[in-house]
């Protein structure tokens, strides 16, 4: 048995709630979210608003803690609030990381070597050769390889190679 195989045999995501979301909403996004729009660098974009939405789906409850937060505040789109680790990639991929490291309240995620270790809902994040993180999809099947939805551009079951042109991929196991 692997070490995560272990480590993750209590876990209560609802892997099928976070994909039926992604699904449902990776053409079309949710009006009852901001949506964020690229701006022509690598630095916005609307993907881990949507990843964070997914995993929200698939019963992740807010983490209010100053030391790592992760939370989306609806009050009329206009007004809404987040935080960082809700809406950016980079910071997505951290809040998850710590969280599993500190076994701190929230989402966890565990990084691991190959595709083949993940599952629908897992999620992958790109890096550029500037080692920053600039982009994340969520795992909605499989045909062979790993075929994931994601905003900014807006896609549907592609191959997860397809996505960003990146240096770097990190396949990472979501748990709570």
């Amino acid at each position: 048995m692997h070490y995560y195989e272990s480590k993750l045999r209590q876990n209560n995501y609802l892997r099928e709630e976070a994909v039926t979301y992604a699904i449902t909403y990776a053409l079309i996004p949710n009006p009852a979210y901001r949506y964020f729009p690229l701006h022509g660098d690598d630095t916005s974009g609307d993907c881990a608003n949507f990843v964070s939405q997914c995993l929200r789906a698939g019963g992740a409850a807010f983490t209010f803690n100053p030391r790592n937060p992760w939370w989306y505040n609806s009050k009329n789109i206009t007004y809404d609030t987040w935080s960082i680790s809700w809406a950016v990639a980079h910071s997505l991929y951290w809040y998850l990381k710590v969280n599993n490291e500190l076994k701190l309240p929230g989402p966890k995620g565990m990084e691991v070597n190959s595709t083949v270790a993940l599952e629908l809902g897992d999620v992958i994040f790109y890096e550029n050769t500037k080692g920053v993180i600039f982009h994340s999809a969520i795992i909605t099947a499989f045909n062979n390889i790993p075929l994931v939805s994601h905003h900014s551009y807006e896609a549907l079951n592609i191959p997860y190679t397809n996505s960003y042109q990146s240096y770097k991929m990190h396949f990472i196991k979501v748990y709570f």
